[in-house]
């Protein structure tokens, strides 16, 4: 009879950790409270787009875009969920729920109708980087050099728009995953130059040193915004209310110098 009971008791015990386990789970994957409160706030972003987004040496997911998704989480009462994502399936995670928003110096100009968008505030160009001893100077250089641009880009875009002329005189187009790969192809010769975001150049550039410089003429010029599920404005008017909240105080521009981007910026000036 002992025996039996301590085995009841055993079972009973077992049961209620689990219990116990499942109700914690089931709290910590909340993303609203019981009246419907957001608690929770996941960007998806690109891992490997510094100074947008990145991660630290300290093995941290930092960067403008995050810095600016944290203080609107931290003014809201949000926890911020930070998202890397394969950029090629940035559509599917957003339309799935499994993020609230693309933030991640997220390219407006031609996406008008596919999100609903916050205000504009970053405006960006597409430009060239070459090694600073290649000899080229000017796009009409490129002819015949074997380019890199990133897969899904702005870039790309252009290069497969209005500037399809200019790619049609490339020995060979490259697309590539992420820019850090782009940087090293670059380095070790086995591209001549890489059309990308100048923000993310001006990074590039200073943390590698003298050997890469930015053709002057631009392939094209975009302004970066907030991208979110097409049709939720009330999530977007909350997030945008509060990035005007930090721009009127003087915050945005206090994280927009901190990552070298005060000239890009078009909101808080």
């Amino acid at each position: 009879m002992k025996k039996f009971f301590a085995l009841a008791v055993s079972a009973v015990m077992v049961m209620g950790l689990l219990a116990g386990c499942g109700a914690r789970e089931t709290a910590g994957n909340a993303e609203s409270t019981e009246n419907g409160e957001k608690t929770t706030f996941t960007v998806g972003f690109d891992a490997e787009f510094p100074p947008y987004g990145y991660m630290d040496e300290n093995g941290e997911y930092t960067g403008f875009d995050l810095e600016l998704a944290q203080e609107v989480c931290d003014r809201n009462g949000w926890e911020l969920v930070k998202q890397p994502i394969d950029w090629d399936s940035k559509d599917m995670e957003l339309s799935s729920g499994a993020i609230d928003c693309i933030w991640n110096g997220f390219t407006m100009n031609g996406r008008e109708d596919a999100y609903t968008w916050s205000v504009p505030y970053v405006d960006n160009s597409q430009v060239f980087v070459v090694a600073a001893d290649a000899g080229i100077t000017q796009q009409a250089d490129l002819a015949g050099k074997k380019v890199g641009v990133q897969k899904d880009s702005s870039a790309l875009a252009a290069l497969e728009g209005d500037a399809a002329d200019l790619a049609a005189t490339f020995a060979e187009l490259t697309q590539y995953s992420d820019y850090n790969t782009a940087f090293m192809d670059l380095e070790q010769g086995a591209i001549d130059a890489l059309a990308i975001d100048i923000g993310v150049a001006d990074y590039q550039i200073a943390s590698r040193g003298d050997g890469f410089v930015k053709l002057d003429e631009k392939l094209a010029t975009e302004q970066y915004g907030i991208g979110f599920l097409l049709g939720n404005d009330e999530l977007k008017n909350q997030v945008e209310a509060t990035l005007l909240e930090m721009a009127e105080d003087g915050k945005f521009t206090e994280i927009a110098e901190k990552y070298g981007l005060t000239d890009s910026v078009c909101l808080g000036k």
